[in-house]
């Protein structure tokens, strides 16, 4: 389970990268999150 700091970087990072409005990801599931984070930072990673 992610705490609470770990959880809002997670959401400020997807709705800067993926320009999605964080209303929308503050109602999903810490596994929802952490599992369009995760597809995220991949996409990020292979475009440096």
């Amino acid at each position: 389970m992610m705490n609470r700091r770990e959880r809002e970087n997670m959401i400020t990072f997807i709705s800067r990268m993926r320009g999605l409005q964080e209303q929308k990801l503050m109602v999903m599931t810490d596994a929802e999150v952490e599992h369009i984070y995760e597809a995220t930072y991949r996409e990020h990673e292979h475009t440096e």
